[in-house]
């Protein structure tokens, strides 16, 4: 359909408020809605309600196998197959496996103060880090010396560069409203049991390519966050897989009469037997929409909830006072001041969109809500803005018409359940190998032991020993034709068959691995013994590319919603009669954060989405850090800390700064190993030359002292030689005395004794003759006693000088 006729049915938005607030308008654009989704003939909610469920059915296996019967019918005859008509759910598979690999990636919620105050505060925490790392030098000073501490940022451990800031500020610095919006934050999603959500969302984005979410606010329960079925989705044309240009959304929902009244308690009686038998009686309950869904319950009836996004004009009147200054009084947009009146009546005014809600009986004129929605969620940024309470995503969607996984791979799947119910009709034909038997030939044997060879016998022997008997000749001498009597058949046409139908299957298995990209390495089929561990990992690495989309979709929708809730929180806090028992809820968590929660509404968040890691990426940072640590460029501290980190980017970046520090710092301690032993080794010889200095004094005072000791001994010898020596002289002297004495004796005796003893001097003068001549015989000569020669002092002192005269 057209745009122009679509934009056709709607009315106009250029209108005053108060007609864009009136029943009528609300029922125009009810009807237009209705018009352009709900036409008999070509109306969109029929055909995309088909394919969802055509969609559906084949991710569950269940497709309808009519057109397998009519493509192996003949004449549309089917009395001579016998088959299992049941799908193959192949498609079931790699379903499971997207939607689960999809659910198990755990992600964290991050808040960022985006407001005034809260960037305020970041940019003086940031100013104070700066300061310090400028003045660390002067600050370490004074609190070594003057025991001062002048730091501001209050860290005992600062940054050292401005990589390492940023690092820190993305990692460590978290204000405490931020702290607190993500902890009611995560109350709300946990409350709501959003991950039951985000599985079903999941599942399908995978299978219809679109996934819907809706929040909203109601006094009884807080903020609701409620799973869409994208069946029932209805939305204005857009090209954006965003869906973030649209102005109207809504849902379709067959609810019964009891929970209608509940819902819209103004409805009477009359009201509701009119309207269910208005909708009972309408065509619409008969189209293929209601009888898939099974909405075959009359009392039931089909509503439509939807939004409507237009503008109104914030007008107001400017008052000049009687002190000079202006007042400004809110307007309806149809005021005018009078002409005459200008100088002192002034008129301004803003366009601000607007959210409406409305509701209607499909099938029926019955309007049952048009109003200005209530608790409008609008950034604190542009408050002119309003978001939807549906977030709607699509990544493969191209004009109006949305692509996905599960419809890519129908065609093959359906070629996979023809080869497989021609698979079992080869099997059904197929007949077991058998033997051909000629009788003739068994006649002319005798086994020539009087037992008979008839057929029975020869089959029961060929059978057991695989032994057959025959003649070449008959009795007569003739050819025997049947000289091998038993032969086997082979029906090997239906194993060919079967092969070239098993590959076909595989074939057709491998397209629908082509097509979603998800391969052996993923879709849990045995790898090949072959493949090495990397290609698997690589391989199961490309497989996760290849579906990235519908994660990265899955977290837009996560984030969208958790955007919501952010702004919802206002709404708890200001107007919900649960507000005290939601800020003791985050208060169970951090009883400190209870004082900024009630300041919550006053702030402006930016929401984020911190996807943990998935193995290849951990397996690829695992490597990293032990490739480091095996080159001890890091330490088993920093690896620690490095795994603590979801962020696989800031991991990286946190590993690359902790190796530079870690390699200047071994560098460092490098520097200052070589300047120590260089110290040592200038102590070590200062040492070696003032030992040898010693060591040479100590030998100069031991040659001094050695000296002395020979000089004292030398004297002490020459003393004891002068007293050997004299004594020596003494005896000698005493010697010669007596000697000399003994000769004058004689002499004085000799002229008495001489004419006395002259016979006895002959005679002795014989003997000493004879004595004389017996030496002068034997070659000795007298012995003489004197000492000459051995009486010399050092020097000319002779002691003969002192010999008698």
């Amino acid at each position: 359909m057209a745009e122009s006729v679509i934009n056709s049915y709607f009315p106009s938005q250029v209108v005053s408020d108060v007609e864009k607030i009136s029943y009528d308008y609300g029922l125009k654009v009810a009807k237009a809605i209705e018009r352009e989704w709900f036409d008999k003939k070509d109306g969109r909610y029929r055909s995309f309600n088909n394919s969802f469920h055509q969609l559906r059915l084949y991710a569950r296996g269940e497709q309808s196998v009519q057109k397998y019967k009519d493509e192996l019918a003949i004449n549309g005859d089917l009395s001579y197959l016998n088959l299992d008509w049941k799908p193959v759910p192949i498609i079931s598979k790699f379903v499971d496996i997207l939607v689960n690999g999809m659910s198990e990636r755990v992600y964290d919620v991050s808040a960022v103060s985006q407001d005034p105050a809260g960037v305020s505060k970041r940019t003086e925490y940031m100013t104070q880090i700066v300061a310090d790392m400028q003045a660390k030098r002067f600050d370490t000073f004074a609190r070594e010396n003057l025991g001062m501490d002048l730091r501001m940022s209050g860290l005992d451990v600062l940054p050292g560069s401005q990589e390492e800031l940023d690092i820190h500020m993305q990692l460590t610095y978290k204000q405490g409203i931020e702290i607190a919006s993500e902890q009611a934050i995560n109350t709300l999603l946990e409350g709501n049991k959003f991950d039951l959500i985000r599985r079903r969302y999941y599942y399908d984005l995978g299978v219809l390519g679109i996934a819907a979410v809706k929040t909203g606010f109601n006094t009884s329960e807080g903020v609701v966050i409620d799973y869409v079925d994208p069946a029932d989705l209805v939305y204005s044309h857009t090209d954006s897989p965003y869906f973030d240009d649209i102005y109207y959304v809504g849902e379709v929902k067959s609810i019964p009469v009891n929970e209608l009244i509940k819902q819209f308690p103004h409805l009477t009686e009359e009201s509701l037997k009119e309207i269910q038998n208005t909708s009972g009686a309408q065509s619409f309950r008969n189209t293929p929409f209601s009888t898939t869904r099974g909405d075959s319950d009359k009392n039931k009836v089909d509503v439509l909830y939807f939004n409507y996004k237009t503008y109104m004009n914030e007008v107001y009147k400017i008052k000049k006072t009687g002190t000079g200054g202006d007042k400004a009084i809110q307007k309806n947009d149809s005021f005018n001041p009078p002409n005459e009146l200008t100088g002192e009546y002034g008129r301004t005014s803003k366009a601000v969109e607007v959210l409406y809600d409305g509701a209607i009986i499909l099938g029926t004129d019955k309007l049952l809500k048009w109003e200005m929605a209530k608790n409008m969620m609008r950034p604190k940024s542009d408050y002119t803005k309003v978001k939807m309470n549906y977030s709607i995503v699509a990544p493969r969607m191209y004009n109006g018409k949305i692509d996905s996984i599960v419809s890519r791979i129908t065609g093959f799947a359906d070629m996979i359940q023809l080869t497989h119910l021609k698979l079992q009709q080869v099997m059904s034909r197929m007949v077991p190998d058998g033997v051909y038997l000629d009788a003739d030939g068994l006649a002319e044997i005798d086994l020539g032991n009087g037992t008979n060879y008839n057929p029975q016998e020869a089959l029961n022997m060929f059978f057991q020993t695989g032994s057959v008997i025959g003649r070449s000749f008959t009795s007569e001498g003739d050819m025997n034709p049947g000289k091998v009597p038993i032969q086997e058949i082979s029906s090997g046409s239906g194993g060919n068959k079967m092969q070239a139908l098993i590959g076909t299957y595989n074939y057709y298995l491998q397209m629908i691995r082509d097509v979603t990209g998800m391969n052996e390495a993923r879709d849990g089929s045995t790898p090949s013994k072959d493949a090495l561990v990397g290609i698997q990992k690589m391989a199961a690495a490309n497989s996760n590319t290849a579906t990235r989309h519908v994660l990265q979709s899955g977290l837009f929708l996560a984030a969208e919603v958790c955007e919501a809730l952010s702004l919802r929180i206002s709404d708890i806090l200001e107007y919900s009669p649960t507000r005290d028992a939601f800020v003791q809820a985050i208060g169970l968590h951090n009883v400190a954060s209870l004082g900024e929660i009630k300041d919550l509404h006053l702030y402006d968040f930016g929401i984020f989405l911190k996807l943990s890691p998935d193995d290849e990426e951990k397996a690829m940072l695992e490597n990293n850090i032990a490739a480091a640590i095996s080159q001890q460029t890091l330490d088993i501290e920093d690896a620690i800390d490095i795994r603590e980190i979801p962020n696989i980017k800031l991991a990286n970046r946190l590993l690359k700064l902790r190796r530079k520090k870690k390699m200047a710092k071994d560098q460092q301690m490098k520097n200052e190993s070589i300047q120590q032993q260089s110290q040592a080794n200038q102590q070590a010889q200062a040492a070696a030359a003032q030992g040898e200095m010693q060591k040479a004094e100590h030998k100069s005072n031991l040659d001094v002292t050695l000296a002395q000791q020979k000089s004292e001994i030398k004297a002490a010898e020459m003393r004891l030689e002068v007293q050997l020596k004299r004594e020596l002289m003494d005896h000698e002297f005493a010697l010669n005395k007596q000697l000399k004495e003994l000769e004058l004796k004689v002499v004085s005796n000799k002229d008495t004794e001489k004419e006395d003893r002259k016979d006895e001097r002959t005679k002795i003068q014989a003997t000493q003759q004879s004595a004389l001549i017996d030496q002068r015989k034997s070659g000795s000569a007298p012995k003489n006693f004197e000492s000459a020669g051995n009486d010399v002092i050092d020097g000319d002192f002779d002691l003969g000088m002192f010999d008698p005269k």
